[in-house]
């Protein structure tokens, strides 16, 4: 990308010997240059401190969905996540921090859809995939609307991500297309039902704003559990075995996602060391 991108590494307190890596994404509000989102949000370093595992975190940059952008945009820049994830940073993190070249990846929102993305199209590079509350088709005019609202956001115009509307770089990252990739790839998907919850109450630490997090989160997390359910219907379609977690209550929140952190690391780790 012709640029220094910052990415941050957990390494356990008391290593043994040789260990996989595990790559979290994270969604929207990577804003601060200086510190992860997982590091920001959930206990992440004191969790895997004691475990056996690299944890990286790279700093992405805004609306980028961890991909290869076909253009520069004006705005956004040069994209070139997917050849910085998969060709260009793991050897490095090997190198550098005793890696064993096996991987794990997983992600929040964007990021969630990302690394099944990152996966299918590089089948057997992760060993193991968590993705907490996405969506994962990218094809038609509702597939398309999700990642062109998120680019647009931003000031980007997604057209110079993977090309004009209907454009066969949508379909090539549409993870609905691409799921036979997944097969043999350990895979745990969780999402909230959309419904409020504790998190989401006044008075809740980290919510400052609880009708934002129930209305705005509530309604974000019933798209993204329909994303799941069209996922699990084309995974079981195909004999492609997966851990689908339905959490009701659940919005769009982080307290959920620091949850299925947690949750789905047994089976993460297992995936990455078998």
């Amino acid at each position: 990308m012709r640029k220094t991108i910052k990415v941050q590494v957990i390494t356990p307190r008391n290593p043994s010997g040789t260990r996989p890596s595990l790559y979290l994404l994270s969604g929207l509000g990577e804003e601060d240059p200086t510190n992860s989102m997982w590091l920001r949000k959930t206990d992440a370093r004191n969790f895997y401190a004691n475990k056996n595992v690299n944890v990286v975190m790279p700093l992405a940059g805004n609306g980028s969905f961890y991909t290869d952008w076909q253009r520069d945009d004006p705005k956004l820049g040069r994209y070139q996540w997917e050849t910085f994830l998969v060709k260009e940073l793991p050897p490095l993190i090997d190198a550098a921090f005793d890696g064993n070249g096996r991987r794990g990846i997983a992600g929040i929102s964007m990021g969630a859809g990302a690394g099944l993305v990152l996966a299918a199209r590089n089948p057997g590079f992760y060993r193991a995939v968590g993705a907490y509350s996405g969506c994962y088709s990218t094809t038609g005019v509702a597939g398309e609307a999700y990642p062109r609202a998120i680019v647009a956001a931003f000031g980007g115009d997604a057209n110079n991500m993977w090309g004009p509307p209907g454009s066969p770089g949508w379909a090539a990252h549409d993870v609905l297309s691409l799921s036979h990739n997944l097969r043999g790839t350990t895979l745990y998907i969780s999402t909230g039902t959309g419904r409020a919850g504790t998190y989401d109450q006044p008075g809740y630490p980290d919510n400052s704003d609880p009708i934002d997090r129930q209305v705005i989160g509530g309604a974000i997390e019933t798209g993204s559990l329909w994303c799941t359910q069209q996922l699990e219907s084309r995974l079981t379609a195909q004999h492609i075995g997966a851990t689908i977690r339905y959490v009701d209550p659940g919005t769009h929140a982080w307290p959920y996602w620091r949850d299925q952190q947690r949750e789905s690391w047994p089976i993460l780790e297992h995936g990455m060391n078998s």
